[in-house]
């Protein structure tokens, strides 16, 4: 897993509530189990027409946020079916970093797992960071994970909560199997003695 340690670039404004993991990856897209090539199914329904044709309307699909790295979203995003691919396509599409009111539990999870940080600020700081992406690439923000700050704002910066063990792995690169394979020389020396001590296990 890719390290996160401080994120510059910028930020698309997506004040939409209740975007659903359905919504970031239709059902059509879950055929997979890679985590590359599902950027460009993200957010398939808004981003296209019927017709197959991109919707020039779309946040993403407008030039000045084409390579957005920061998503700002409205209320309760990632809600819906717990699918993993919904963090998968964000990666893929470039984008690390989600900032919102709210997260629905597992996506939230399932952010840290893939080396994407979503950061939960009040009311008032989404609304002055909607505020400040609708500039468009004449913006940018940084996000600062070691010392928790979203950086590049006139009025200020913001400060954001983290929990330590989270914030860790992902300074570290470390999802679930980067953590079990941190403590390999541990696992080793304890199936050693157990070989030793249960020859016939």
């Amino acid at each position: 897993m890719d390290k996160f340690t401080t994120l510059t670039g910028v930020a698309a404004p997506m004040p939409i509530v209740n975007i659903d993991t359905d919504m970031i990856i239709p059902k059509q897209f879950l055929k997979t189990i890679k985590r590359t090539g599902l950027g460009s199914a993200l957010f398939h329904e808004m981003r296209t027409n019927d017709d197959g044709s991109e919707n020039a309307d779309f946040v993403l699909n407008k030039p000045a946020y084409r390579n957005a790295k920061i998503l700002i979203a409205g209320d309760n995003f990632g809600c819906g079916s717990s699918r993993e691919h919904a963090p998968w396509a964000l990666q893929d599409f470039g984008i690390r970093c989600v900032i919102s009111t709210s997260f629905a539990d597992i996506f939230y999870n399932n952010c840290f797992k893939n080396g994407i940080l979503p950061i939960k600020v009040s009311e008032e700081e989404l609304e002055t960071l909607l505020s400040a992406a609708e500039r468009g690439s004449n913006f940018t923000l940084t996000v600062d994970l070691e010392n928790q700050k979203i950086e590049g704002l006139e009025d200020g910066e913001i400060v954001f909560e983290i929990d330590p063990f989270r914030k860790q792995c992902l300074i570290e690169g470390l999802d679930d199997i980067g953590l079990t394979m941190a403590k390999n020389e541990q696992i080793d020396t304890f199936e050693g003695k157990m070989s030793e001590s249960r020859p016939w296990v």
